[in-house]
């Protein structure tokens, strides 16, 4: 139970500090454990490693402001992908599409990013921001 505490608290700082530079060791000090066994229980609890995790959330936000209009290369600087070749690369690991083509097909999807709740998802629709989580 202490240790699910301690890996929240990781988790929360991740969240809040995703566009920074964020260290294991800075997690694992949060967490009151040592770095590899951080890095083995944080991936157990869940489900990905402690970077997937914050690339993850970085991916989540960077579609945010894509969807909003803000440029591709200060999407990148804005949640804390070193530049515009790291953003992309993360990116189409993390969607499956580039970040170009992630703006074309929600444009061509009426805006929407995702299938509807009733709908079965399309096979070329991008991945809405919150299924990032799980395929980082």
């Amino acid at each position: 139970m202490k240790q699910s505490l301690s890996l929240n608290a990781a988790r929360a700082f991740i969240e809040a500090h995703f566009n920074e530079p964020v260290t294991l060791a800075q997690l694992a000090a949060l967490s009151a454990l040592s770095v590899s066994r951080f890095a083995t229980v944080f991936r157990q609890q869940y489900g990905a490693s402690p970077y997937r995790y914050l690339c993850g959330v970085r991916i989540q936000r960077a579609q945010t402001l894509l969807l909003e209009g803000v440029p591709g290369s200060v999407v990148a600087t804005e949640v804390g992908f070193f530049d515009q070749s790291h953003f992309g690369r993360h990116f189409k690991r993390c969607c499956g599409m580039t970040p170009s083509m992630f703006i074309q097909r929600a444009a061509a999807n009426g805006g929407k990013h995702g299938a509807d709740a009733g709908a079965a998802p399309k096979a070329n629709a991008p991945r809405s921001a919150s299924a990032i989580r799980s395929s980082c």
